[in-house]
């Protein structure tokens, strides 16, 4: 598979605590928002594709089996915000803060 985010595929990742992993799929999310609503689209589509990637390796981190359920919602969830029906009915604000919390608790672990 051809990773966007090479360092973070060849084990990296695993390395990070849940909440710097949540945050980070959070800004690429962020992105993708704020790609959209400058108009343009293939920024816009690339940063989400980032997202799932980083999803994709939270997944599949062995630390993270007991957060399959709600991880795998999550992807669902943003696919369907992005490329589906909005289904969920999902809103840039509700992806801000639901991905804000991981940020912040992601800076109070790492001491900031």
């Amino acid at each position: 598979m051809n990773f966007q985010h090479q360092k973070l595929a060849s084990g990296y990742w695993e390395k990070l605590n849940f909440f710097s992993q949540m945050a980070n799929i959070g800004s690429e999310v962020e992105r993708t928002m704020s790609w959209a609503k400058k108009g343009n689209n293939l920024f816009s589509q690339n940063a989400f594709k980032r997202s799932l990637e980083l999803l994709d390796l939270t997944i599949a981190a062995p630390k993270n089996k007991t957060k399959l359920k709600e991880l795998t919602r999550l992807r669902e969830s943003l696919v369907d915000y992005f490329y589906g029906d909005n289904q969920f009915s999902s809103s840039d604000e509700l992806w801000h803060k639901y991905f804000t919390v991981f940020n912040y608790a992601a800076r109070i672990k790492i001491g900031l």
